[in-house]
Order: C-alpha cells, then sequence, then structure tokens
C-alpha cells in the first residue's frame, strides 16, 4: 500500500494552482465519461471553486477545451435549475 501524502498546509498559487484546476477538471470528465456523476458532481464543484480564485490570465492558461467542457457542464447539468441529486427518491 502507497505511503498517503501530507496535505499541503500553504495555499496553491501562479502555475501549480493552474495545474491543479486542469487535473481536477480532466478527473471531473473521466468521471463523466464513466457515467459517475455523483463523483463528477464532486470533482467539477473542486474544480469551479478552484478556477474562480484564479486571476483573469491565469484563466488564459487552462485550455480551452477544458474551459468550454467546465463551462459547459455547470451551466446544462448543474446548474440552479437542475433537479439536485437525490431528490427523485
Amino acid at each position: 500500500m502507497p505511503a498517503k501524502k501530507k496535505p499541503s498546509t500553504q495555499p496553491l498559487t501562479g502555475a501549480a494552482l493552474v495545474k491543479e484546476v486542469c487535473r481536477r477538471i480532466r478527473v471531473a470528465r473521466a468521471y463523466w465519461d464513466a457515467h459517475n456523476n455523483r463523483a463528477c458532481r464532486g470533482e467539477r464543484e473542486k474544480a469551479m471553486a478552484l478556477y474562480e480564485t484564479l486571476s483573469e490570465a491565469e484563466r488564459e492558461k487552462v485550455p480551452q477545451v477544458l474551459r468550454v467542457w467546465l463551462r459547459y457542464r455547470s451551466e446544462k447539468y448543474f446548474g440552479d435549475d437542475r433537479t439536485p441529486p437525490g431528490g427523485g427518491r
């Protein structure tokens, strides 16, 4: 069993933050492709929270494909006008 990583006490900044945003969006896309909606929603929310902290110049460093996917999924499938998960049971 691999050793657990220690959580960093310093918040991410600059290139590390952009890299983490991209990683989270890619993970959310992988969950989406696997039809794992609950995990996708969690990763997407984390990615959106980090993305909102980026400056305008840093947002430009996130690849456009990832930005478009994040915005499209956020509005169409996870927007405020959508039914929250677990509401139909």
